[in-house]
């Protein structure tokens, strides 16, 4: 049996909020929770399924601990294993680099091999820029606590669906 992980900092609030929600959805039994500032290779070899929580820090940059992660990641082979990244931005804030985290990240998992699943419209946001925005759609899911609260669980419950018929 395939086996899920949802990776996250639990010392985080929103993202943390939105992974709890995303377990909710998913199934609590049938996905296992692991904590983004204690990941190593390890980790990435016990499961096939990923949904990697990559909020956008600063101006567009990775969260400490990815960054942290990130030269081991890099040489890692990841082919056969699928990913599903969420993050949270701010369309209104930083509407020039919306859940730019996002993106880096998928860069990274498809430059190793990984396949990305999870993909979102862009129906529903505004902003500027994003790169996590490729081929007109997002490579992940993006959440906008800050300005689109409201429509959050929906678009959560909507993409565990998704997920649920990709992650085969």
């Amino acid at each position: 049996m395939s086996k899920t992980a949802i990776i996250y900092s639990y010392h985080t609030q929103k993202s943390k909020k939105a992974a709890e929600k995303i377990i909710d959805a998913f199934g609590k039994t049938k996905i296992e929770s692991v904590n983004a500032e204690e990941i190593g290779s390890e980790t990435l070899k016990k499961f096939d399924y990923f949904i990697l929580s990559a909020p956008t820090w600063f101006d567009g940059e990775l969260p400490n601990y990815w960054d942290e992660f990130v030269p081991e990641l890099e040489e890692m082979d990841l082919k056969g294993k699928k990913f599903a990244i969420f993050g949270l931005g701010d369309q209104k804030g930083y509407p020039e680099n919306f859940c730019d985290a996002i993106g880096i990240l998928a860069e990274i998992i498809e430059d190793c091999g990984g396949d990305l699943v999870g993909q979102v419209p862009l129906e529903g946001y505004t902003y500027d820029s994003s790169r996590a925005e490729k081929n007109n759609q997002f490579v992940g899911l993006p959440l906008d606590q800050e300005n689109q609260a409201r429509q959050s669980n929906e678009r959560i419950k909507n993409w565990v669906a998704q997920l649920k018929k990709e992650f085969k």
